[in-house]
This record gives structure tokens, C-alpha cells and sequence, in this order.
């Protein structure tokens, strides 16, 4: 597959893993134009945080939902700060831990552990239907928040079904990255520069059109949008796209949702209009 976006100019708006996703692009011949959009970072205040993995271990949580790969990661890296890592592993490893989608599985690969359960959709509502096929009367359920959006909806399905939640957020979105990068690359998608925009997550989507409302320019965004070509890692992203009225011109086959797949998505499309 070597070169076969070689011409393509492709968007790409931070992310996790932006270095691995920008590598992936170049080894493929694509130019890669890079966006910073926001940080992750830990949570400001860390005590609430450190309460909770210590009474994960003291109490180990009868279900462990985990939302994220990165807040399962962030979760592990506060317990080691507090010397408490393999206490903390081994509590989560007693607990039947639901996994919303791929990511988190990965995660808790890392240290050992498989999923119980993965989610059939990787959303808050495909947990609480994960979640509403079993009995959860009187059992404690851990529950491992992310930022950037409301679990009030999802809290109230877990406490109906006759369980007790203890939510935990052990990291947040930093929304102060330089504006100017996202004016600028709308701009460059405006003009015809940009052959495809690569979405990996729908915080993304949002802050794209949060930073063009904000800065007037949203009319300009989605012109920028109906020259490039929009590519979705997964349904997630896709939900956020439709929600905003912008459609999907690029998803992986066959629902493997990740970068190295999308990248053939994106090669197969674009190489379409060429003709190959």
C-alpha cells in the first residue's frame, strides 16, 4: 500500500494519537496537514480521583463500566502516582467490566485484563442497552466518566435498574489551543488545499464548529467541508457529523473502527477520483 495517498493533502485535528496517525499518512505518501485543537490532560483537582481508585480497591466494584481507553490509561497512571497501581489492577480484574467499544478493550489489554462485555455500540446508549440485559439490583457499579459531555441520562438508567453508580472523570478536555490553527485550516479547506479531513473523535467535529461560530465563519467551514472530503473513523464521529447537518464520505470497511483502516478508506476513495 506504500504511496498510495501520494498527493493527497490530509487534515487532521489533534488527537491521542496524532504523531502515530500523522506517521501512518506520511508512510502512505499523503501530505499531512496538522491541526492542534485542544489537550488532554488530567483532572485539576486529583483527590477525588484518588478517593475513588481507593475505594475501587478497598471495595472493588461489582461492574466497572470504562467510556474510554484514555480514562482507563489516566486511571492507572493516578494509582501509580499513589503507589497503589497493582492493587488497583488486580480490583478492576474482580469486577465484570463492560467496554464501551473497541478502545477501552485495547486499554485493558495493556495491563492484563480482557472485557466482560463490549458495547454492540460505542455510545452512552449503547452501554445503558448493555447494560439493561442484566440484573443489577444492589450492585455497585463503577462508572468511568469522559469530558465534554452529559452522563446525567446514563446515571439515571444505572440507578433505575436498582444499582448504586460511583462515577469517576479522571481527565479533561483543554479547550484553549490556539484558535488561530483551526481558522487557519478551515481557510485551507476553503481554498480547495485539502483533499480529505480525517475525524477520529466527535469532540473534534464540535470544536470545529464551536471555534467557527464563535469566530463567524461557519458559512466559510462548511464550504471548506463540501470541497474536502470527510472521513469518519466510526459511527460515533459519524453521529456528531449528522448532527451538525454534514454528511460522511469516507468510513472503514467492514466496522473496524481505527486509524489503519480508515487510511485505506481514505486511499480507496481518494484514489477513485483518479481514476486507479
Amino acid at each position: 500500500m506504500t504511496g498510495r495517498l501520494s498527493g493527497f493533502r490530509i487534515l487532521i485535528l489533534e488527537a491521542r494519537e496524532e504523531a502515530q496517525f500523522a506517521r501512518l499518512l506520511a508512510e502512505q505518501g499523503a501530505e499531512v496537514l496538522q491541526c492542534p485543537m485542544f489537550t488532554i490532560r488530567d483532572a485539576p483537582d486529583t483527590a477525588p480521583v484518588e478517593d475513588w481508585i481507593k475505594r475501587c480497591i478497598q471495595t472493588p466494584h461489582d461492574d466497572l463500566v470504562l467510556t474510554t481507553g484514555e480514562g482507563l490509561r489516566r486511571l492507572v497512571k493516578a494509582a501509580r502516582q499513589i503507589g497503589l497501581d497493582q492493587e488497583f489492577i488486580r480490583a478492576i480484574g474482580q469486577a465484570r467490566r463492560f467496554a464501551r467499544g473497541p478502545k477501552p478493550g485495547k486499554a485493558l489489554r495493556e495491563i492484563g485484563l480482557e472485557a466482560t462485555i463490549t458495547t454492540d455500540k460505542p455510545t452512552s446508549e449503547g452501554i445503558a442497552e448493555a447494560l439493561a440485559r442484566f440484573d443489577l439490583r444492589d450492585r455497585r457499579v463503577g462508572l468511568q466518566l469522559h469530558p465534554d459531555r452529559d452522563h446525567t441520562a446514563l446515571l439515571e438508567k444505572i440507578k433505575a435498574q436498582g444499582a448504586s453508580v460511583d462515577p469517576v472523570l479522571p481527565y479533561v478536555y483543554d479547550a484553549g489551543a490556539a484558535e488561530a490553527n483551526i481558522i487557519g485550516a478551515i481557510g485551507e479547506m476553503a481554498n480547495g488545499r485539502v483533499d480529505a479531513i480525517a475525524l477520529t473523535s466527535s469532540g473534534q467535529v464540535r470544536r470545529l464548529m464551536e471555534v467557527a461560530r464563535i469566530h463567524r465563519c461557519e458559512e466559510r467551514l462548511r464550504a471548506g467541508l463540501d470541497r474536502t472530503k470527510i472521513a469518519s473513523v466510526g459511527p460515533v464521529v459519524s453521529h456528531e457529523l449528522k448532527t451538525y447537518g454534514l454528511r460522511i464520505d469516507i468510513t472503514p470497511a467492514n466496522d473496524a473502527f481505527f486509524m489503519k483502516p480508515l487510511i485505506s478508506a481514505m486511499a480507496v476513495s481518494l484514489n477513485a477520483l483518479r481514476g486507479i
